[in-house]
């Protein structure tokens, strides 16, 4: 099976922008179409001929933009005991549904509560010590800490209005 003459397309609008005619590569080359989404997800589909003519291979990356940084249990006590402001920690899986639901509502928070609450997230899956250190046991969980204290929690996908009130009540406290 011989690889499709394809082109690079950067999809930026309706479906239909896609349709138009695209310049052609040979059939040794690469095709590759990025799909950007205003909402920060983007999705690109790689086709690539190897060294084998009788074979192609697909490849789909999805990658979303993050308000929230990620933490991890190293670097745990200086990005989250030790910082200056109130900070906000998702704990999440990568197969978790409703955790992909949460990412979306932290990074409004992110964005809203700029400068006076740092966002971080940390993937129980791959450190499974600092999610027993504070009993986390299902995900999603925020946690929310205060000079280096867990003061709120979150446990579970909640509307953004939960999220917002436990904020609060740490930045008042």
């Amino acid at each position: 099976m011989a690889l499709p003459s394809c082109a690079t397309s950067l999809y930026s609008g309706s479906p239909s922008s896609l349709s138009r005619p695209l310049p052609l590569l040979s059939s040794k080359s690469l095709c590759q179409v990025q799909f950007n989404h205003p909402f920060g997800l983007s999705l690109r589909l790689k086709l690539a001929s190897g060294a084998r003519k009788s074979r192609s291979h697909l490849r789909v990356f999805c990658h979303r933009d993050s308000k929230a940084a990620v933490v991890t249990g190293k670097s745990w006590d200086k990005m989250i005991l030790e910082s200056d402001v109130p900070v906000l920690v998702e704990f999440y899986a990568s197969w978790c549904g409703p955790c992909r639901m949460v990412h979306r509502v932290i990074d409004e928070v992110a964005t809203e509560y700029s400068g006076r609450l740092k966002c971080f997230v940390l993937d129980a899956d791959n450190d499974l010590k600092v999610a027993e250190n504070y009993d986390v046991k299902a995900v999603p969980v925020v946690l929310l800490f205060k000079n280096g204290e867990k003061c709120d929690s979150v446990i579970g996908s909640m509307p953004k209005e939960f999220y917002v009130a436990a904020i609060e009540r740490v930045l008042a406290s």
